[in-house]
């Protein structure tokens, strides 16, 4: 039921880094609570136990509205339902299965969100039919288990992107800071842009109208030149102006709230996801976005942030377990690195500083690496091992 000893009224940091994996009912014997027995009640149940002093909380097999298994996890990072990939989670000591997995992947160095995205495809995996005694680690590498993880208390995951013409890849993948800088890198062949402007701290009227500009100039260029172009955060100027794409981190995105990201989806822009760890992973796929950015591959001076590099082995892992589209994000500044990104079977790879101030020059060399990193994307294809932790396990 529990994977570490721990009793509610314990403190201090020992306690606070336990986590536990219970059922339902399980999470109420704790408490002494025997009367929260609706499902509804587990984010509060679970909210009362990390109060109480838990470092993280999975309340396993609840039923959802469908009736089908959820999981709700709260925890340092991420707090949602995990939604099992087929619905067959092990019915047999489901709550200790689940904390032995857990436990486990902890003990690999991932922080409890990533483990329990781990441990819910541990405890949803079948031997294959053909190999009734295959080992059950095969289960980090079979992309139909990756679970969705969902915004907040609303069970809301879409399963399956909405039907779009048929797509191109996204290829060379420029981010760039002005509409000058659009033009461009369009004249230069690059065929998917991303226009990215941020706001400062208290935006003045004369920068919203710069923003207005920028964004209308950007999306003539792209138009023009047949590129595709996604904004960066300001998706209702997007929408209204008729971009066709945008892109957002998930900080943004959960800042919008339930209302906001229905209000996204309603302008049928297609969405650009980034992430950085297995749950934010599993959190882009809930809202089927057009691609999933992960990053950074390399070490990244563009923005700070905690992450460590992803490195070639997680990304071609997010490669073949995303089931959508792949952008490699950050560090990348030569042909090399576009190959290799390529050949781990990325579907767009972006650049920032390896453009240059003169992309005409550079850009012929890095989409002929691109081209030839897919080309030995089948004969010297990444191996695809279990991921690395992205984010460091503290006590």
């Amino acid at each position: 039921m529990i994977s570490a000893d721990w009793e509610p009224d314990e403190a201090g940091p020992a306690a606070r880094a336990r986590v536990i994996a219970c059922s339902l009912p399980e999470a109420r014997q704790l408490l002494g609570d025997p009367l929260a027995r609706d499902n509804a009640f587990a984010p509060a149940v679970a909210r009362r136990l990390r109060e109480a002093g838990a470092g993280a909380v999975c309340i396993v097999d609840v039923a959802g509205a469908d009736g089908r298994p959820l999981h709700w996890l709260d925890s340092e990072h991420a707090r949602g339902w995990l939604a099992p990939a087929t619905g067959t989670v092990r019915r047999s000591g489901d709550s200790r299965l689940f904390a032995k997995h857990l436990a486990a992947a902890m003990g690999r160095g991932f922080v409890a969100a990533d483990a329990a995205v781990l441990a819910t495809m541990a405890t949803t995996w079948r031997p294959p039919a053909a190999d009734p005694d295959a080992k059950e680690p095969e289960f980090v590498h079979d992309p139909a288990l990756l679970p969705r993880l969902s915004w907040g208390e609303v069970a809301q995951i879409t399963e399956t992107p909405a039907a779009t013409a048929a797509r191109r890849r996204l290829d060379l993948y420029a981010i760039v800071d002005s509409a000058e800088r659009v033009q461009c890198v369009v004249a230069a062949g690059v065929p998917t842009v991303q226009l990215r402007i941020k706001a400062p701290a208290l935006p003045a009227a004369a920068w919203h109208a710069r923003l207005r500009r920028e964004v209308q100039r950007s999306i003539q260029a792209c138009a023009d030149g047949g590129a595709e172009l996604f904004i960066n955060d300001h998706w209702q100027l997007a929408a209204e102006l008729g971009a066709r794409g945008v892109h957002l981190g998930q900080e943004d995105l959960l800042a919008l709230g339930e209302a906001g990201r229905a209000a996204l989806r309603a302008t049928g822009l297609a969405l650009g996801v980034s992430s950085h760890s297995l749950w934010e992973l599993c959190r882009a796929r809930a809202l089927a976005p057009s691609y999933i950015a992960c990053g950074p591959v390399w070490p990244t001076l563009t923005k700070a942030m905690p992450w460590r590099p992803q490195g070639l082995d997680n990304l071609a892992w997010w490669c073949r377990m995303a089931q959508l589209p792949v952008v490699a994000i950050g560090g990348v500044l030569g042909a090399q690195q576009v190959l290799d990104a390529a050949r781990c079977g990325a579907d767009g790879v972006c650049i920032v500083r390896g453009l240059g101030d003169h992309p005409g020059e550079v850009v012929p060399g890095l989409q002929a690496a691109l081209e030839a990193g897919r080309s030995r994307s089948g004969a010297e294809a990444m191996p695809v091992e279990w991921p690395h932790p992205s984010l460091a396990l503290t006590d």
